[in-house]
């Protein structure tokens, strides 16, 4: 795993021990970047379940302001701020080691979410639901949504709208934005 490209390209990441959390493939990750591409630089990023926290230092690496790691795992807090002194972005970043549903709650907005729950749990569509309840994205921000594929998002309303899906494998992603 490392980083892809921008001024941490080619940075190897720390990786999990065991299966406790699965990170994005290569494939995967390169996709999301090329769909938010022109979209990253100065932005403010969550990445929720963020694991290893490589969306967020792909993101980091590419331009972004700042990222906001969450995780509820101990374990995956300190691979990510690992990660983060590897590519010397902890100056960029804050990483809350606190259930992503409680996170969602904070008064905190940004331009890029990143939601890559668990699979076979519905955390992705309720993490979504709470991002439009509580109003998380700023106007014209992007959210993308990594799930397996069959996974069915909950029913978004105005501002947010779904803008695209797009399907790899076994996994989906789904592009959605918030108009003014």
């Amino acid at each position: 795993m490392r980083v892809i490209s921008g001024s941490a390209r080619g940075r190897k990441l720390i990786e999990p021990k065991g299966e406790a959390i699965r990170p994005t493939s290569d494939k995967v990750k390169e996709a999301i970047f090329t769909i938010i591409q022109f979209d990253i630089e100065g932005r403010r990023v969550l990445d929720l379940f963020a694991g290893t926290g490589q969306l967020g230092i792909e993101a980091l690496s590419r331009g972004a302001a700042s990222v906001v790691f969450v995780d509820e795992k101990p374990d995956a807090a300190k691979i990510i701020r690992d990660n983060l002194r590897v590519c010397k972005f902890s100056d960029q970043a804050v990483v809350y080691t606190t259930d992503a549903m409680r996170y969602l709650e904070y008064d905190e907005k940004f331009d890029i979410i990143f939601v890559d729950a668990p699979y076979d749990t519905q955390l992705a569509s309720k993490a979504l639901s709470k991002i439009t309840v509580f109003d998380k994205l700023n106007i014209n921000g992007i959210i993308i949504v990594e799930a397996k594929t069959g996974t069915e998002l909950p029913e978004i309303n105005l501002p947010y709208e779904l803008i695209k899906e797009y399907k790899y494998g076994g996994v989906t992603l789904f592009k959605l934005s918030r108009r003014e």
